[in-house]
């Protein structure tokens, strides 16, 4: 399997730079635009990160570790997709990195996957445009 890919998604979100954090960070908002997904962590690096619940019938977790927290700033953690049928093992995790920078039009929001093959990498991208397009909708 090719891991040398990956996917990035940037947009320019009109809401501050804490707004949209937060709507990064708080699992009440992150449920709101993310499939349903219960995130739990505590954003400490080294802790874990979970997102679990039901998708078209199907409970799923997924898993990953807390990697870097730059509050306002910066964070990166690990994913681990039970959708992916792979094994746990630490090659088959993605890193997800979120990057946030304030503009004079609000925020600039960038949204990193690496580990990817090519045509999850382009998958990817189709999908955080969702997401994303979600999480606007509720801080703008």
């Amino acid at each position: 399997m090719q891991t040398g890919f990956k996917s990035v998604y940037q947009t320019t979100i009109n809401a501050p730079t804490e707004k949209v954090w937060q709507a990064l960070t708080d699992a009440s908002i992150v449920k709101q635009y993310f499939f349903g997904s219960n995130m739990k962590t505590d954003w400490k690096v080294g802790s874990p990160v979970l997102f679990t619940g039901e998708y078209e019938g199907q409970t799923y977790t997924d898993e990953g570790t807390v990697l870097e927290y730059e509050p306002n700033k910066r964070l990166s953690f690990s994913y681990l997709s039970s959708w992916s049928n792979l094994p746990d093992e630490t090659n088959n995790y993605l890193q997800v990195t979120y990057e946030v920078q304030p503009e004079q039009q609000g925020t600039q929001l960038t949204v990193t996957q690496t580990n990817y093959d090519e045509e999850r990498a382009k998958h990817s991208q189709q999908s955080w445009a969702v997401v994303i397009d979600g999480l606007k909708k509720i801080v703008e």
